[in-house]
């Protein structure tokens, strides 16, 4: 396996936050290395239509917004590589990424790996993604002025996501697999409470119904303690039934909660519990997941970074002439 040795830092992910790091890294002359990992430019990819971003006053598709982020990015000189980390070393310096295509070195890395969003599963679901189904009420929600949706879960997301939908759906109707919810009770009590949405428990969407020219149109769900199966009308379908952190291959070297999420223990600091390692974006955050917020993050994660390879006078041994190194330090 081929071994390069040759990175200041390099970047994991790049939806927002990645290619935000990756901009002001690159404009600081530190030529970083962004590795795209499973999904290139994020969950931004699978969005249509983005018309909460600043400075977009008439929207902006996803995917194009992204392509416009690595486009500046590449600009300042940042390299962008589709390789999928496979393992890391973090306890040595400098740290090691294996990748599933070669190995490399860093002085500092910055994970922006970002969070998936959990799906049911179904090949229709998928087809229509950004076609009326959506996991992301506050990204989507407007699309929705006076349709009927469906929202798939029982935990906070899911009351969450269904009380603010109402703002725009002429209906809201939670399907919940199972006869009781799991949300906290004042989340509970305050969807309840909302005369626009209703509640079918004990049952699972098996089918989306619909087209990508057209919109989903109706589900095709099956009450799971009678097996009797029907055809829900709907316009849009929100999943809402949680998101996964793609931070597994970080277990055991950094601090991570229980669900997964990257823990930064320094306040007013991306820095992680290892010095000269940095997060940002939906890996950290489970509380906004905005594309916004997650650029913000990748900024800090940036400065922070710089600031630390300049105290730490690492980017000054990048500067010395080959063979003169070791004298700094």
């Amino acid at each position: 396996m081929e071994r390069i040795t040759t990175h200041r830092v390099i970047v994991v992910g790049s939806g927002p936050a990645g290619c935000t790091a990756a901009i002001y890294l690159s404009r600081a002359n530190l030529a970083p290395l962004v590795l795209e990992g499973l999904q290139p430019g994020g969950q931004l990819t699978i969005t249509t239509d983005v018309e909460n971003y600043p400075g977009f006053p008439e929207g902006i598709l996803g995917p194009k917004l992204m392509d416009l982020m690595r486009q500046q990015a590449e600009r300042f000189g940042a390299v962008f590589k589709m390789e999928q980390i496979e393992s890391v070393n973090l306890r040595t310096h400098p740290f090691v990424l294996t990748t599933d295509q070669r190995e490399y070195e860093c002085d500092a890395l910055i994970i922006a790996a970002g969070a998936s969003a959990m799906q049911l599963g179904l090949d229709s679901e998928k087809s229509l993604q950004g076609f009326g189904v959506s996991y992301c009420a506050t990204c989507d929600g407007f699309f929705f002025k006076g349709k009927e949706i469906v929202v798939v879960g029982g935990g906070d997301s899911a009351m969450e996501e269904a009380t603010f939908l109402t703002k725009f759906a002429s209906k809201v109707t939670v399907v919940h697999r199972r006869t009781e919810l799991r949300a906290s009770k004042i989340m509970q009590e305050r969807a309840l409470s909302n005369s626009k949405i209703e509640f079918v428990y004990d049952t699972a969407v098996e089918e989306v119904i619909g087209t990508k020219e057209g919109g989903v149109t109706s589900l095709k769900v099956r009450n799971l303690k009678t097996n009797a199966a029907s055809e829900m009308k709907a316009q849009g379908l929100f999943v809402a039934i949680g998101h996964t952190p793609n931070t597994k291959v970080y277990e055991g070297q950094l601090e991570l909660d229980e669900r997964g999420y990257i823990v930064l223990p320094h306040r007013n600091s991306t820095q992680t519990n290892i010095h000269g390692v940095f997060a940002c974006g939906d890996a950290v955050d489970h509380v906004y997941r905005q594309a916004v917020t997650a650029a913000g993050t990748g900024c800090m994660a940036a400065l922070d970074t710089e600031r630390w390879l300049t105290h730490e006078r690492i980017t000054e041994r990048w500067d010395l002439p080959k063979g003169e190194e070791e004298r700094v330090g």
